[in-house]
C-alpha cells in the first residue's frame, strides 16, 4: 500500500512540473500545495525542504493540511530523485514509467542528462540574462538527434517515460516564452526564433514530438500557461527596464 503523498510545487517551475507529470502518469493519489516562490511560507524550509526549493514531497504520516506538514512524514526533494521515487512506488504493481529493457532504461536516463546539460544553462541565460535566444538552437538540434526516427515515438520508444517527464516542462516554458516574445533579450528576438522552430524542416521531428507529449492529459491538466506567461513577463520586463536604466 502506498502511503500518503503531498507534492509541494509551483506552476512556474519546470523542475516541479517534472514531479507532477510523473505523479499524474503513475495514477497515484496525491495532494498538491502551491508554493509562491517569491513569498515562500516561513514553515516551508524548516518543515519540508531546507534548500527552500520546489519540488518536494512529504511521504507517509497522518492525513494533515499540507500547510501544516507532519514531522512523521518523510521529506524528499530534487526533481530527478522524485520522478524515480514515484516510479519505484508503482513498480511493485507491475506498472513502470521506465522501459523494461535495461538498455532502453539507460537510454532514457542518458536522454535526460544530455538534454539537461545542453539546454538548461543556455535557456536560463536567454530568458533571464538577455542572451540571444538563438543560443538554445544547438541544444534543440542535439535533442532532435536523440529522438527516435519514428514520428509516433516518445523519447525512447512507443511508451511515455520519465525521459519525457524530465524534458517536456522545459520545452513547454521555452516555447511559450519564445512564442510570446518573453525574455530579457531584445524585443522581437524570441518570436524570430519561434518562427524558425515552427518552420525550418530540421525541426519537424521536434515539432511532432512536442505535439505528442503535450497532447497527453497529464500535461494538459498540469500546465497553467497563463500563470507562466504572467510570471515570466513580469520578471523579464523588470530586467529589461533595469538594463535600459543602467545604459543611461
Amino acid at each position: 500500500m502506498v502511503e500518503r503523498i503531498t507534492l509541494y510545487s509551483a506552476y512556474v517551475c519546470p523542475y516541479a512540473h517534472r514531479a507532477e507529470l510523473a505523479l499524474k502518469e503513475s495514477g497515484l493519489d496525491y495532494k498538491r500545495f502551491e508554493i509562491d516562490l517569491q513569498n515562500k511560507p516561513e514553515w516551508y524550509a524548516p518543515k519540508v525542504n531546507p534548500a527552500s526549493k520546489v519540488p518536494a514531497i512529504a511521504y507517509g504520516g497522518p492525513d494533515v493540511d499540507p500547510a501544516s506538514p507532519s514531522p512523521e512524514s518523510t521529506k524528499l526533494a530534487e526533481s530527478l530523485v522524485l520522478i524515480e521515487f514515484v516510479n519505484d512506488l508503482i513498480t511493485p504493481t507491475g506498472k513502470s514509467l521506465l522501459p523494461a529493457d535495461p538498455v532502453k532504461r539507460a537510454n532514457a536516463r542518458f536522454f535526460i542528462e544530455a538534454f539537461q546539460s545542453k539546454f538548461g544553462p543556455v535557456w536560463y541565460s536567454s530568458l533571464f540574462k538577455g542572451e540571444h535566444p538563438t543560443t538554445i538552437l544547438p541544444a534543440l538540434d542535439a535533442l532532435v538527434g536523440l529522438l527516435p526516427a519514428d514520428e509516433g515515438s516518445y523519447a525512447v520508444g512507443k511508451e511515455w517515460s520519465l525521459a519525457d517527464a524530465a524534458v517536456t516542462p522545459f520545452l513547454a516554458r521555452a516555447f511559450t516564452s519564445l512564442k510570446h516574445d518573453i525574455g530579457a533579450y531584445d524585443a522581437g528576438q524570441g518570436k524570430a526564433v519561434w518562427e524558425r522552430i515552427q518552420n525550418e524542416p530540421k525541426y519537424e521531428r521536434l515539432r511532432k514530438y512536442y505535439a505528442l507529449v503535450t497532447s497527453r492529459e497529464s500535461f494538459k491538466s498540469t500546465y497553467v500557461e497563463d500563470v507562466i506567461i504572467e510570471t515570466f513577463k513580469k520578471r523579464t520586463e523588470s530586467i529589461r527596464t533595469e538594463r535600459a536604466a543602467n545604459k543611461v
